[in-house]
């Protein structure tokens, strides 16, 4: 069975042979490197929800005393059994446990599918409409879920500020919109994935752009 590494690294060949700012990219910064996934796909959620418009380490430092009123057990059930001003104790906004509550709710009556069956069977495209029903949970959100914990090959998140300033810069062109950045990334399927990344990459090599737990870099 092809793992997602030896995935990431046939993407990486062939979009290379295809297009030279990839190749040049690749010879700079070497192989795609996902961060490692130890969280369950709930728990990457809640951990998204979080992060959210947040410093790494602010984040960082709510989720873990969030995980400690779980008791490292970060499910649904046990969520629930907390109140949002019990949520809000550890640093949440009123927006994110509400999000959070909400997740989990809908996770515990099964309106969201998260175990690793039922979304094996699903597509890109479903993965991120099933999640995006959950307050708080956008577009943005579900791509980087579905690319980065999932190891989905061909998601472009259009929506990353970071991927369509990386793109301009790599190509040497304006920064693209949402729609733009969408047309443009149609020659590079169905490796799309690769392609965010190394967007991710040319906008810390060229942008300035501090390094991102979601390049693996930082």
């Amino acid at each position: 069975m092809t793992t997602q590494q030896e995935l990431y690294d046939l993407g990486t060949r062939e979009l290379a042979e295809r297009d030279p700012v990839i190749a040049h990219l690749f010879e700079v910064t070497g192989p795609v490197s996902l961060p490692q996934q130890t969280d369950s796909n709930f728990a990457a959620l809640v951990r998204a929800i979080t992060y959210q418009q947040l410093a790494g380490s602010a984040a960082q430092a709510i989720y873990g005393r969030l995980a400690a009123l779980l008791e490292n057990a970060v499910e649904p059930e046990r969520i629930l059994r907390f109140s949002p001003d019990e949520l809000r104790s550890v640093g949440l906004s009123g927006a994110k446990a509400a999000s959070i509550l909400d997740l989990s709710s809908k996770v515990h009556d099964g309106t969201v599918m998260v175990d690793d069956e039922s979304l094996a069977q699903l597509s890109d495209e479903e993965i991120v409409a099933g999640l995006t029903i959950v307050r708080g949970i956008g577009e943005w959100t579900a791509d980087v879920f579905t690319m980065i914990h999932l190891g989905r090959i061909d998601v472009l998140p259009i929506g990353d500020l970071g991927v369509r300033k990386g793109y301009g810069s790599a190509w040497k062109v304006p920064t693209p919109t949402p729609k733009e950045l969408l047309q443009a990334g149609e020659r590079f399927r169905p490796y799309r994935s690769v392609l965010a990344w190394y967007c991710w990459r040319a906008d810390e090599l060229y942008g300035g752009t501090a390094p991102s737990p979601v390049t693996g870099a930082g």
